[in-house]
């Protein structure tokens, strides 16, 4: 991951949970009662640290500087066996596909994929018994309660499994950079040779209404990447984690559309055969460098049953369709 990234996907947080409030050893008393029996309430339960999935989030880079998350502690009981508060529960939203780990251990505590789906990463201590519990035939009047259990303080590790929505597929130069850079915050490294980007850079492209989604510009491939020629499997790899996969092929290609898709898709084949049954989109990039009679014949050569569209990231042209066409591929692939 590169510095500066605005895509995180690991954090490492000390979650201290609540300690729970004490029970009250209070008796009860009134004008009408001088001597009255043990009414004494419960102690309220320390406050947790709960992880919450929240399909809006695809990054965690709003928890990268929380180093410390600290829940509230639980009020003490009162008299007339008034039970203590609650302790403020401290909740971390976090993308779908977070696993949550014991930072020592290493160990997998929970996976959250629903939207909505809360879990207790640490639990507050529990709030301690009022006097009126240990009452008994030999002990009317207990004048002790028990004090509440201590909160945890422990490290743990939280992971975004999940890469991207959207992988960008196409040979080097193909325009992937240059379309991360335009449609997202990410600033790729951009040049006209082949592999200029050796790892995979990840932005987040904002969508109509605060929606949005994360994008993965992974490195070129080329003619022989399945068999590892290049730097191939390494970048395949990749793509093997995202959900709908955009194939670019440049306006100035010297092969036919169809010609240099069936290249791309060969190469995944190849390489994973499941790959194929991803969704797919095509954008034609470089399209600022074609007149209309050109435009015209160039969509007579589009591969059939793949949802196409012609941009220009540099013009900024056709974005917003592209965009459109790629946020309905990620909902019906979800």
């Amino acid at each position: 991951m590169s510095q500066g990234s605005n895509f995180v996907d690991y954090v490492k947080i000390c979650c201290r949970s609540g300690h729970g409030g004490s029970g009250s050893a209070h008796l009860h008393r009134d004008k009408h009662t001088a001597k009255g029996g043990p009414d004494g309430g419960d102690g309220g339960r320390g406050g947790h640290v709960i992880v919450k999935g929240n399909a809006q989030l695809w990054t965690m880079l709003h928890l990268k500087f929380r180093k410390h998350v600290i829940a509230g502690d639980g009020e003490s009981g009162g008299s007339s066996l008034k039970t203590g508060k609650t302790g403020r529960d401290e909740i971390l939203e976090v993308p779908l596909g977070t696993i949550a780990r014991d930072a020592e251990t290493g160990e997998i505590i929970f996976e959250i994929t629903q939207d909505g789906e809360t879990k207790i990463l640490t639990d507050g201590g529990r709030g301690g018994l009022g006097n009126w519990h240990f009452k008994s035939s030999t002990n009317q009047t207990p004048r002790f309660a028990q004090p509440g259990e201590p909160g945890k303080e422990i490290w743990n590790v939280l992971e975004l499994k999940l890469l991207a929505d959207v992988g960008l597929v196409g040979f080097p130069n193909a325009g992937k950079s240059t379309l991360l850079s335009v449609v997202s915050a990410a600033k790729p490294e951009i040049a006209d040779y082949a592999f200029t980007t050796i790892v995979p850079n990840l932005g987040i492209v904002a969508y109509r209404d605060n929606k949005s989604f994360v994008m993965a510009d992974i490195p070129g491939i080329i003619e022989g990447a399945s068999k590892g020629k290049g730097l191939g499997f390494r970048f395949l790899r990749h793509i093997e984690r995202n959900s709908v996969l955009l194939f670019m092929i440049p306006a100035d290609t010297n092969r036919t559309l169809k010609q240099e898709y069936d290249i791309l898709l060969n190469e995944l084949e190849e390489y994973n055969p499941e790959l194929i049954h991803k969704p797919r989109v095509l954008a034609i990039t470089k399209s600022d460098l074609l007149d209309d009679e050109l435009l015209a014949e160039m969509k007579q050569e589009l591969p059939a049953n793949i949802p196409a569209t012609f941009i220009s990231s540099i013009a900024q042209k056709g974005l917003l369709e592209l965009k459109d066409l790629l946020w309905k591929e990620i909902n019906s692939a979800v």
